[in-house]
């Protein structure tokens, strides 16, 4: 065992030192003996033999289990330095068939059914609704943010994602606006509040249904915008704008034609549309194991050559695509921080374990964004080719304008008070 931990560790750590100790005082190292040296505790060899099978799965359960500690860091720390080392890493030969099989496996697995897709998003957003309070900013956007500069805070970086998209949408005054996927309803407040438009949003999640309705009626907006719990799939009506942040990642490879079919429907013939999604920059991959178990059940992450032909095949034209790098690391860096400032808080609510387990996730998806070819894709799309001015000066102009309604909103709202 010890033997075949070495040469894993050998094949994975080139720069920077990692040493894992066992009880019985036996312990390996790996790297070039320059910073960072971290040091790790493994509670058995058992532990040891998990991690070299099916090292996707079994690093995020041993640490959430306490089985796996970072003695002289944290699990960024650690996290970090392997996705520094990535490109030198050579998963065992165990390792390289199972993932080849889970590829394949990939496409032969079942749809999101409406059914499905309710279950998925109950496993994560219907949660103890004080969690999401102790590390999102105070709109709840659940999404990556958009930093103007490296000292954009996380709740500047959220507006101005808001805005970012807003702006691209060119949505005219009283324009209908379907927003799929809402989540707490932050980007169809704005888009009512902001453009004064008349905003549908989807979710399927019983938590964020509340907190939406409940926020409209607090801006006294609920007339203006509509909170449904309601499949996408299930919707009639067109729209002059649609647009969708964060959930396309949960639609699954198989419903993406599916998806741009109903986008297209929903889409009136002068519309324009915007998908927000996560995707990969290295093609095609099974989602990690260890998301699919604990975080993000059905989800998958598409490179930018499984959207297009969806895109294409429905009918859609691509007017634009912009491609975030290093923003979603950024905003998983805060929403870590922010975490761990309230971990207590968290225990109290829903223990220890989930702590290491929330804890593990925020940075895990940090260094993917980091290391690991994560990006986040903002597609622009319309039906006909003159909706969308020529060149991208529009979107500077129209961020401008909003950015001043937005002061105008926060100077009307201070003087009611």
């Amino acid at each position: 065992m010890q033997r075949a931990l070495q040469s894993f560790l050998n094949s994975c750590i080139k720069h920077g030192t990692l040493t894992m100790e066992f009880p019985g005082g036996w312990q390996v190292s790996a790297g070039d003996g320059s910073e960072p040296k971290l040091r790790v505790l493994m509670a058995d060899k058992r532990a040891a033999a998990q991690l070299l099978l099916n090292p996707e799965l079994a690093f995020g359960e041993l640490f959430m289990d306490g089985r796996l500690q970072v003695l002289n860091g944290t699990i960024y720390d650690l996290l970090d330095l392997l996705g520094r080392n990535l490109p030198h890493m050579m998963p065992p030969q165990v390792g390289r068939v199972r993932h080849a099989l889970r590829s394949a496996l990939k496409g032969l697995t079942w749809r999101n059914s409406a059914r499905r897709s309710r279950q998925n998003v109950h496993h994560h957003y219907d949660i103890d609704d004080r969690i999401y309070a102790l590390f999102l900013d105070s709109d709840r956007q659940y999404s990556c943010g958009y930093f103007e500069s490296a000292r954009s805070s996380l709740e500047e970086a959220q507006l101005a994602k808001k805005r970012h998209i807003a702006a691209k949408l060119l949505v005219p005054p009283d324009a209908t606006v379907l927003d799929i996927g809402c989540g707490w309803g932050g980007m169809a407040l704005y888009l009512s509040e902001l453009c004064n438009a008349d905003v549908t949003g989807l979710t399927l999640s019983g938590e964020q249904l509340k907190v939406a309705k409940g926020r409209a009626e607090m801006k006294h907006l609920d007339s203006h915008v509509h909170f449904r719990l309601q499949d996408y799939r299930a919707l009639e009506g067109a729209f002059d704008r649609v647009v969708s942040v964060g959930m396309f990642e949960h639609v699954g490879r198989k419903d993406f034609a599916t998806f741009f079919n109903v986008v297209r429907r929903s889409l009136k013939d002068d519309g324009i549309a915007l998908l927000h999604s996560i995707g990969r920059l290295d093609g095609k991959s099974p989602t990690n194991p260890w998301f699919e178990k604990y975080i993000f059940p059905g989800s998958y992450l598409p490179s930018l050559a499984e959207i297009l032909p969806a895109i294409e095949q429905s009918g859609l034209i691509v007017t634009d695509i912009e491609i975030l790098r290093l923003h979603y690391a950024d905003t998983l860096a805060a929403w870590r921080q922010k975490f761990i400032s309230h971990r207590a808080d968290a225990a109290v609510a829903l223990g220890e374990r989930f702590c290491r387990m929330w804890e593990f996730y925020l940075a895990a998806a940090e260094a993917g964004f980091r290391y690991g070819g994560l990006v986040v894709f903002q597609i622009q799309l319309a039906k006909e080719l003159t909706t969308v001015p020529r060149t991208r000066a529009y979107i500077a102009r129209e961020e401008e304008r909003l950015r001043q309604f937005e002061q105008a909103s926060v100077s009307r709202a201070m003087a009611a008070e």
